[in-house]
Parts: structure tokens; sequence; C-alpha cells
């Protein structure tokens, strides 16, 4: 069996590039660290490292041994938090993972149900990551996007609740000539200035541009910004228009009005994830119980 701890020496050793970097990293002597890595390409039987001049450089094994590595480690973090947990009296815990406009508006809620229902659970929010990273643990919820006419895909792990439909909104500077409308048709917009608040390929932005091509017109993009409530920023200096969620326009900044998008009416829906493993907790299900309740506020 792999000795963890010189997994961890060899893991610095890669990452700060030479062994003497990793010794005052880690705050060992270089001998210790290299005897580390000795004793580790023993276990393995891998050549890890060959010598360059007064150096080494990890070769495509010692590379990817560190690399693999890092999900045993991870694992290992999982653990010492659920030890941690247990030698403090902490039972009970509940992980989501979610969008940001859910953590912003969902979350406190949901949070708040937990505290009232059950004092003693620790909540852990994963914001827009992938599980996996050193003490995080895997979600017992996720709640993520789709576009409504995509074919669900939850993993066998999960059992998937549709939580319902969330329209989308135009967001627009207060002095924009449709900021005082009831709604506006999306084809009203097609020689505007946009703003997208995506970045990266995700259903929001599939689902908007393609309301956008249904009405006629390709969006022009002037400004990318991974992060919706930066966008609202830079709608409310001028610099466009942006289309959203409603739930993501919860929160707008002075200077910033949101008005429905129709003809057509772009929506995403929103679905909670619940791990198998754990849907027979009472902190899941209040949880999913309260995710439940405040999709039917959007709806409302």
């Amino acid at each position: 069996m792999i000795d963890v701890q010189r997994l961890r020496v060899w893991q610095a050793v890669v990452a700060s590039g030479s062994v003497h970097a990793a010794a005052r990293h880690l705050g060992y002597t270089p001998s210790t660290v290299s005897q580390h890595v000795k004793l580790l390409a023993r276990e393995t039987g891998l050549v890890l490292a060959t010598r360059v001049g007064r150096g080494i450089e990890p070769t495509a094994a010692g590379l990817r041994l560190a690399e693999e590595g890092s999900e045993v480690i991870s694992s290992l973090g999982r653990l010492d938090h659920v030890v941690s947990d247990l030698r403090d009296g902490r039972t009970d815990h509940l992980s989501i993972a979610c969008f940001a406009s859910v953590a912003q508006t969902w979350v406190p809620e949901v949070a708040e149900r937990l505290r009232h229902e059950l004092p003693g659970v620790v909540l852990e929010v994963s914001i827009s990551e992938p599980h996996g990273g050193r003490g995080r643990r895997a979600p017992d919820l996720e709640v993520a996007s789709e576009a409504p006419d995509e074919a669900g895909s939850t993993g066998a792990a999960f059992v998937r609740h549709d939580l319902g439909l969330d329209p989308f909104v135009v967001a627009l500077p207060v002095g924009h000539r449709l900021a005082s409308a009831d709604e506006v048709r999306v084809a009203e917009l097609a020689d505007e200035t946009w703003i997208d608040n995506v970045v990266y390929d995700s259903p929001t932005l599939r689902i908007l541009v393609e309301a956008c091509r249904a009405a006629g017109f390709q969006p022009q993009f002037a400004a990318r910004c991974d992060d919706h409530q930066a966008t609202l920023g830079l709608v409310a200096a001028g610099l466009g228009i942006t289309g959203l969620p409603s739930l993501a326009a919860h929160r707008l900044p002075d200077g910033v009005v949101a008005v429905p998008l129709v003809d057509p009416v772009p929506q995403r829906r929103i679905v909670a994830n619940q791990r198998h493993l754990t849907a027979h907790t009472r902190a899941s299900a209040v949880a999913l119980e309260a995710l439940q309740q405040l999709a039917t506020q959007v709806r409302e």
C-alpha cells in the first residue's frame, strides 16, 4: 500500500518544482524530502524523476502519480472532515451544490429552515464548482438548470426532482427606451448591445441565444462577465443589456430594471438531484421540501 504522506511530499515536489523548494514549503529538510521520494519510488516500482543538472525533473509516470494521487488525498480530507464532526458531536450534515442565484436567493431560507428544525446540522454550500476538493463533501443535493426541451440526465446515484420553470427577463438601464414596458418582445432587442453574464457555454446562455435566433437575430456581445451580479453592474453603467433568469434578477442594483421577455418566452428548468445514499436523512428531506416551496413562489 502506498504511504499517503510520501505521496503528499511527492506532490509538493512536483508543485514546487524542486526538492529544496518543497522542503521550504513543507518545513522539512531537503534530505527528508529526498528520502520520502526514494521510498515512494521503491513502493511503487516507478521511476518518478530523472536527474537534470543539480536538480530533478519528474518523469511522465511521476507526473501521473502526483495527479492521480490528488483524488486519494481529497478522499482522505473528506474523511478527516467527517471524523472532526463526529469528534465535536456533529453527527449530521448536508452538502448542497448549486448555481449562484440559488445560493443567493434560496439557500439562506433553506439554512434557516434547517437551523429551526435541525439545530445541529452542518451545512456546506458549493457554488458553481465541482465537488472533490480537499475536505469537500460529495453533494447530498445538486440544484442545476437545463433547457426545457433537454432530456434530464440524472446519474444513477441521484433521484431527480423537477422544481419548475424560471422565465427570463431583460435587464435594462433605467433610462432605456423599453425600461417602462410591461414586457419586451425579444425581437425588439435585435439592435441592442448585449453583455454575456455566463462566459462559458451553459444551458442559460444557450436558452437565451436560441430565443434570439427564434426572433430572427444573433445577439452581439460587447462584454462577457462570469458573474451575473457583476454583469448587472455593467448594465447600470450603461455598457449594454443582458438577459437572465428571473431568479438571477432577484436583487437589482440601482439604475437597473428587469422586464419580462416574450415572443418567445425563454425559460430554464430547475431541478434538484437528491443523492440516494442520504435521501433518507431528515436534513436532506427538510432541504428538498424548502427548495420545492421556494420554487413554487417563482412560478406564482
